[in-house]
């Protein structure tokens, strides 16, 4: 699902300046959708309610949203982790630089990075500055779907919406 964002005449917006577009009827349509293809999954019900405060809310950034969806993924897994955001670190590097400088800011050692991210990252800036550059590839645990034969790779929430607590330890074990 997609939220409309206005960007007409704007040019190249940072993240937290892109702003959502209310217009239109998307996020009844979104909510319908999500209520006609969860009804039946075991523990829709008990995520209903943040699922019609996220179509309801008036969140004016795309980033607010964003944020609100991020904490409530981590709390149904239990991750506890702090969330920090590019604009708190004062990092002003660019491209290929910018990763580079993130962990020299957080005093990270390690940068690990899905297997496609290779294209776009250079090992030698990773190197030159001791910050050891690890790729992996993201595991797709099977889990129980509502319909057929099990499809990889949807939404943390279709894992959440189908097996409710259980979800942590589904990912964990993969």
């Amino acid at each position: 699902m997609t939220v409309p964002v206005w960007k007409k005449g704007l040019g190249l917006q940072k993240i937290d300046d892109v702003r959502i577009c209310h217009d239109f009827r998307w996020k009844k349509k979104h909510l319908e959708s999500l209520k006609v293809a969860y009804a039946n999954a075991p523990y829709f019900a008990e995520h209903l309610p943040f699922v019609e405060k996220m179509f309801s809310a008036a969140f004016e950034r795309l980033i607010d949203l964003n944020l609100e969806i991020i904490r409530y993924i981590l709390k149904q897994l239990q991750i506890r982790t702090e969330l920090v955001l590019l604009s708190e670190l004062g990092v002003e590097a660019k491209g290929a630089d910018l990763p580079v400088e993130i962990c020299r800011k957080m005093g990270s050692l390690h940068f690990a990075a899905q297997y496609p991210a290779r294209r776009y990252l250079d090992p030698d800036l990773f190197s030159e500055a001791d910050i050891r550059l690890e790729f992996f590839r993201v595991p797709s645990p099977v889990y129980p779907q509502l319909w057929g034969d099990f499809i990889p790779d949807l939404s943390t929430f279709d894992l959440i919406f189908n097996c409710g607590p259980r979800a942590r330890e589904i990912l964990i074990g993969t």
